[in-house]
């Protein structure tokens, strides 16, 4: 069977989205995929250019010619590290292609280039659109930071999974370090209020029941725990980072000048002094109005395919924050969803990936036709 004139071509994806999958890309180790991307994107007669964001790595960036971007399709090539690097690579089970970043966010990023290869193809290399695939969304959004200071646009499609929800609203996101200090001696004398592991415990307890109690819609997340390894002894130090997604109109300010508050307040009450508390990140999040060219595309794409128009939030982080910041208005909408990803059983339909192709490339085609 021939592929239709500027269709989808579902065998090419699934095979793109395959070798996407098997090569290991996770933040700061991106550079063999880029490198497998920039061939294939050359292969597709795409004008691809190569964005430095540190003396190793890059984003891989196709932009229309001229000054007149009217929307990009921005997916990240990273990952976050493997579960098991015994078993990180493609798995196929019916519908569903599993591995490391198929639904976080290879298969979007797949999807976004079928799209935009197929409008390139059709539209004799004249869009309105650009494509944008960025490095280290999984750390500290260096490959974002980098294209939103070269680049304006007014709209960006993000290929986050959502399961194909549109979200116009986005989480805020607070990164807290926090550290506290005990009294080193022989682990026979241990005394409670000298402990700096056990002072953390209690600090963070304290913080998590004010939010549990006054702010119940934010989610707290204790990532990492560390304490001085000095063998038979009581740590003197101890460093925690917490992950916390806040609703997008929350008073984030607010929010982490009470908990440090608490946690300093909680650190003075013990003879081992005041506790650092650092915020190393502060991303507000946004609620974008049901309207706007591009969400009205969307509207209509989805009353075309019999599926309903519910927008929602996007619950974690992602390069949206910065994108947002920059001025630009970004809607996430991808196959996959934040269920699968970050496990171990990682998993996307492909069936929704094509979904998701099909959708990318109409909005391709209806941004181009409108200039």
């Amino acid at each position: 069977m021939t592929e239709a004139v500027g269709a989808i071509d579902p065998q090419r994806l699934k095979k793109l989205l395959w070798k996407m999958i098997d090569i290991y890309s996770p933040s700061g180790k991106e550079v063999e995929l880029l490198e497998f991307l920039h061939g294939y994107l050359k292969r597709q007669g795409l004008p691809v250019i190569r964005q430095a964001v540190d003396d190793r790595r890059y984003n891989l960036l196709v932009m229309p010619a001229g000054d007149d971007t009217r929307l990009t399709l921005i997916g990240h090539v990273d990952t976050i590290g493997a579960y098991d690097l015994e078993r990180y690579a493609t798995e196929e089970e019916g519908d569903r292609l599993r591995g490391l970043g198929a639904a976080d966010m290879k298969g979007g990023c797949a999807a976004m280039i079928e799209a935009y290869a197929t409008a390139f193809r059709g539209g004799g290399g004249t869009l309105s659109a650009a494509l944008a695939l960025v490095v280290g969304e999984e750390e500290d959004g260096d490959g974002a930071e980098q294209l939103v200071q070269a680049y304006h646009f007014p709209w960006a499609v993000i290929g986050e999974p959502t399961n194909l929800t549109p979200c116009l609203g986005h989480s805020g996101y607070l990164e807290l370090q926090v550290r506290t200090r005990g009294r080193r001696r022989h682990a026979s004398l241990a005394r409670r209020q000298e402990n700096a592991v056990e002072i953390m415990l209690h600090a963070i307890l304290e913080m998590t029941r004010y939010l549990e109690e006054r702010r119940p819609d934010v989610v707290c997340n204790i990532r990492d725990m560390f304490s001085a390894r000095a063998g038979f002894v009581v740590p003197d130090r101890c460093e925690a980072w917490l992950d916390l997604h806040l609703p997008p109109t929350a008073p984030v300010g607010e929010i982490a000048t009470d908990l440090e508050e608490i946690f300093s307040g909680y650190c003075r009450s013990h003879p081992c002094g005041e506790g650092d508390f650092r915020m190393t990140t502060v991303d507000a999040g946004y609620e974008l109005p049901e309207k706007g060219p591009v969400v009205e595309t969307l509207k209509s794409l989805f009353r075309q395919r019999g599926m309903k128009w519910q927008p929602a939030v996007f619950r974690s982080h992602s390069d949206a924050n910065q994108i947002w910041t920059a001025g630009i208005k970004p809607i996430l909408l991808g196959p996959g969803s934040l269920e699968m990803a970050h496990i171990p059983e990682e998993s996307v339909s492909f069936a929704q990936v094509c979904t998701a192709a099909e959708i990318y490339l109409d909005l391709i085609r209806t941004a181009s036709a409108e200039t």
